[in-house]
């Protein structure tokens, strides 16, 4: 049996082992909350009146609620499936709330007490098996009633379709801009479809509740989630707001204004409560100037000469007050462009550094210095380590340099294979050209890098020299 999630009488969502025989005890939490549900925040709390409140709200398809009276006294709970009374015949919803906050409820939606339906029985198996195969056929009998509407030619759109609990009526939603003469169209579904048939022109706003869609915000539409009452929106929302009045932009899915604009509108008329008027001119002593735009956040307006429109010049709100004190003694100010002060530039610190794009670089030229600096000690200790254990032969193989230049394989026989693979390999001439010309002391003050470079990098140590 369905509980009545997200759908009315569509089986295919179920509560899982919480559903049972008189609906969804927590419809709520199951994962198939519908768009209208309360929170009752009076459940854990005994009435302390001994009479106990017997109105309950029950909702059907969509977003269609209703309030009915428990005359038999039937323990409800929120997702209850029950019958109740309809003209003609009877329907089926679901709780959606008891207890005290069924009254308040009606006194806010101004529901007449007198015109308060009653509840027969909760559903049985019956009700709820023709309730669900009316909810099967509502498809189908969309599409057909599109087709019989566009044939007798009616500038209409049939939007939704609801079927009554048992059967015996069907209510056609449908939009249109003008007015419709749909006497022909009656008798076309009537024969069609071989029932009751009721039709209720709804709006553009609330054909996109009932559809749903992506917002260009990128969420679900907040007609179709959240969003119950329909505010009126119009373009002075958009002017207070400083927004380009563009259609495209600011419409919405329904093709009217978007409902969120009247979101922030109250924060915008506070801010701009303290600017003055966008109508303010100014006298100066080089002409009349005309506020051309206002900026909410920083504070500012910008003004141009009448003359001239081209330069703009901004200024805080709180010097243009003075400024209209000014005019108003009977003063005029100086021309606008010696009032402008130069903006001082605002220094920001980029910490994560995003914005930089040699920050990779600068990192592994800093290695690069740490590694070139290495190098050299390195090859101190290595040679302060092999001349550790050879003792008075250290100067013996500095003068024998020149030698093993020349005959750098002279005693590869006698050397192991690691040592040979060890051993310098011979320069060719153009280098040794160079080490000529920097021993040179002339030469040498004229190339100093090439002199540090020697001192830096000094020729290996031949073990067996």
């Amino acid at each position: 049996m369905s509980c009545g999630c997200k759908t009315s009488g569509d089986s295919a969502h179920s509560c899982g082992p919480k559903k049972t025989a008189n609906g969804c005890e927590s419809v709520n939490t199951c994962g198939n909350s519908y768009k209208l549900s309360v929170f009752d925040w009076l459940s854990n709390i005994n009435n302390p009146a001994s009479n106990r409140c017997d109105l309950v709200e029950v909702r059907f398809k969509n977003d269609r609620k209703s309030f009915y009276k428990n005359v038999n006294n039937i323990p409800l709970h929120i997702g209850s499936v029950v019958t109740v009374e309809s003209s003609p015949g009877h329907d089926v919803g679901v709780v959606s709330l008891t207890g005290e906050l069924v009254k308040i409820q009606m006194k806010k939606k101004k529901f007449p007490e007198e015109s308060i339906l009653k509840i027969y029985r909760q559903a049985n198996q019956k009700d709820l098996e023709v309730w669900q195969e009316a909810r099967k056929k509502e498809d189908s009998v969309k599409i057909e009633a599109r087709k019989i509407a566009h044939r007798i030619g009616l500038e209409m759109k049939v939007t939704d379709v609801e079927y009554q609990g048992d059967s015996s009526k069907i209510t056609f939603y449908y939009t249109a801009d003008n007015r419709v003469d749909f006497r022909q169209l009656i008798k076309e579904y009537a024969g069609a479809f071989r029932t009751k048939i009721d039709m209720k022109q709804i709006g553009f706003r609330q054909e996109a509740a009932k559809v749903g869609g992506i917002g260009s915000c990128g969420r679900e539409l907040c007609c179709s989630t959240w969003l119950t009452d329909f505010r009126s929106v119009n373009t002075n929302v958009a002017r207070y707001q400083q927004l380009s009045i563009n259609p495209q932009k600011l419409a919405g899915q329904c093709g009217k204004l978007k409902c969120c604009l009247n979101y922030e509108l109250d924060s915008y008329l506070d801010a701009l409560s303290h600017f003055p008027s966008s109508s303010t001119t100014l006298d100066t002593e080089k002409g009349r100037a005309f506020c051309i735009k206002i900026d909410v956040f920083k504070k500012k307006m910008w003004f141009a000469y009448v003359d001239s429109s081209m330069a703009w010049y901004d200024f805080d709100i709180d010097l243009v007050k003075k400024l209209i004190a000014k005019n108003k003694r009977g003063e005029k100010i100086l021309p606008l462009e010696d009032l402008k002060q130069p903006d001082s530039p605002i220094q920001t610190i980029d910490l994560i550094q995003e914005n930089n794009m040699d920050r990779f670089e600068k990192k592994n030229r800093g290695n690069n210095r740490n590694r070139n600096q290495n190098r050299p000690n390195n090859g101190q200790n290595q040679g302060g380590q092999q001349g550790q254990g050879q003792g008075p032969k250290k100067r013996t193989e500095r003068s024998e340099r020149p030698d093993r230049a020349e005959n750098p394989n002279a005693n590869a026989g006698n050397q192991p294979r690691q040592q040979q693979k060890q051993q310098p390999k011979p320069q060719p001439k153009a280098q040794t050209e160079k080490t000529d010309v920097s021993s040179d002391p002339e030469k040498k003050q004229q190339n100093p890098n090439k002199k540090n470079f020697k001192k830096k990098y000094p020729p290996k140590k031949d073990k067996n020299a």
